[in-house]
């Protein structure tokens, strides 16, 4: 599942859903790099 992320004020990054975090966060993958960032709520 595509999901979306912010990493900073007006960053964000689309990728492949890895796993939530217990902080509330999420990851995503992109190629082969894992970002990790807040989750962008649905519309």
């Amino acid at each position: 599942m595509v999901r979306t992320i912010i990493l900073g004020s007006c960053v964000s990054v689309q990728g492949i859903f890895v796993r939530a975090l217990s902080n509330g966060k999420i990851a995503v993958r992109v190629d082969n790099k894992v970002y990790e960032g807040k989750p962008v709520n649905a519309a």
